[in-house]
């Protein structure tokens, strides 16, 4: 098991080099995205995406926000339940290619594994550490469909600093803690 810090965008070749079990922590941007989210980016084509997506890490979060005068403070940013996009996450990989960090809580099937061979990571971060994202989370950067979507189901872009301990639940190897082998 190996530690590993890296900032986003993060190339195929550094992401090569991590297996199950090690550990990372990530500085960078991140983008949230549950269900609904999920389902919108699906439909749009990515040059209508109101933001650059390919350059982001996606984490699968609906954060608890507060709104201030001049912007967003986090109060909660724990992950959500990841295998509920496992329906959409394979269809989202295709479509967004350079995606190659995906963050969530409790693993990810065998479609998702497939879609991240040879390009890409799933970090499990633990669950009931929703305080812990948020001291993470060193600035809201933007925010796209609350109107629509709600506060948890909306894209929120996150600007994070040494954001985990996260562990490598399934790698660019087609490796998973989450299925049996």
């Amino acid at each position: 098991m190996n530690e590993y810090h890296f900032n986003i965008p993060v190339s195929t070749e550094k992401i090569k080099n991590l297996h199950i079990g090690d550990i990372v922590y990530i500085s960078g941007e991140l983008f949230t995205a549950r269900d609904e989210a999920h389902q919108r980016l699906l439909k749009i084509p990515p040059k209508k995406l109101p933001f650059a997506i390919d350059s982001l890490g996606l984490y699968h979060c609906g954060p608890l926000m507060k709104k201030l005068e001049n912007g967003w403070v986090v109060i909660a940013a724990g992950p959500t339940t990841s295998s509920r996009m496992e329906l959409f996450e394979s269809d989202l990989l295709k479509k967004f290619p350079l995606i190659n960090i995906i963050i969530g809580k409790g693993g990810m099937g065998e479609h998702t594994v497939n879609a991240l061979k040879n390009r890409g990571v799933y970090l499990s971060y633990t669950g009931g550490a929703a305080a812990l994202a948020a001291d993470q989370i060193r600035k809201v950067k933007q925010v796209y469909w609350l109107e629509e979507l709600g506060m948890a189901e909306a894209i929120w872009i996150f600007h994070v600093e040494q954001f985990g301990p996260l562990i490598v639940g399934i790698d660019s190897y087609g490796k998973s803690l989450f299925l049996n082998d």
